[in-house]
């Protein structure tokens, strides 16, 4: 195996890249929308041809349409790629239609196989434990015969449909930590039981890693998501609630949260605060401009 293979760099949401007469712009994030359209207007005034996609324009399509090229057939192949090189996609679409993610609305709830996928390090597959078994099998044979480690799998897998069949499946190609979202108090059974089923199988807390939704429920409730994963031996990664049209990289505040304390939560969490026995009524972020929000809520919920 070449052990040059890396699971590369992300552009941040926002890809550039020349061709000919024409620039081409792929944004993922809607944040980085005026990010976007002052890079087309640069490449404009070079004399280019501009054309723009990507996700942020599903939630906000006519942004650029003044200042690039945004119609349908400025779909890029493989454009993920340019965001990271050692990124790929063998399916689009999901089946559970969450409703805080774009990719049931613009990918769809049936799954789009794309079987001659290029075979990198990082796979970005929105839900593939979701994926028949057949074409599991068909991606692991890929990844296999192609002598590539799978380091990042990158979305993860759905804890409702993973079970021992899909852990026996991918653990030869799977190199790097088994990923999973526990988005609700619903979700709490499934996570549970994944994370009993990989501890059993010998798997590193470090190597599973969970994705944490806050603020989409009270904070009670999220902060108590957050210690059953530490708790069941797994390792938290928080992610705030997003509008999916947000124009700043802000989270959406709702029920008896702030904006700072989803912040603070996500820093406390990320940088592994918690993980290390520090809690969360005692840390500061950023002690030059904030002060401790001493909120009940969040002084009596953490230890």
């Amino acid at each position: 195996m070449d052990e040059t293979w890396s699971k590369g760099s992300w552009t941040n949401g926002l890809a550039e890249w020349v061709e000919g007469d024409t620039a081409y712009l792929s944004v993922a994030f809607t944040w980085r929308l005026d990010d976007a359209y002052q890079r087309a207007i640069f490449y404009r005034a070079l004399g280019y041809r501009v054309r723009a996609g990507g996700p942020a324009l599903f939630t906000r399509k006519h942004y650029l349409d003044d200042v690039a090229d945004t119609t349908s057939e400025t779909d890029y192949p493989d454009a993920i790629a340019r965001h990271n090189p050692q990124a790929t996609m063998a399916s689009r679409g999901c089946p559970v239609g969450c409703w805080f993610c774009i990719v049931p609305a613009m990918e769809g709830r049936e799954f789009t196989e794309l079987p001659d996928f290029p075979v990198r390090p990082v796979l970005c597959d929105n839900n593939l434990s979701a994926l028949s078994p057949e074409y599991q099998d068909h991606i692991v044979s890929r990844y296999r015969k192609a002598d590539i480690p799978l380091l990042d799998a990158n979305s993860g897998f759905e804890p409702r449909t993973f079970d021992d069949e899909v852990l026996n499946r991918w653990r030869p190609i799977n190199k790097g930590a088994w990923r999973f979202a526990y988005d609700d108090d619903n979700d709490g059974p499934h996570v549970e039981r994944v994370m009993q089923m990989l501890r059993r199988e010998g798997v590193r807390p470090r190597l599973i890693q969970v994705y944490v939704l806050i603020g989409n429920e009270p904070a009670a409730q999220c902060l108590a998501r957050i210690r059953r994963v530490i708790d069941w031996g797994g390792e938290p990664y928080v992610q705030p609630l997003m509008k999916l049209n947000a124009l700043r990289k802000e989270p959406w505040v709702r029920f008896d949260w702030t904006l700072y304390q989803l912040r603070r939560v996500q820093r406390w969490v990320n940088r592994r605060h918690a993980l290390r026995g520090i809690p969360l009524d005692s840390y500061n972020p950023s002690a030059k401009t904030s002060r401790l929000d001493r909120s009940p809520v969040f002084a009596e919920l953490v230890p």
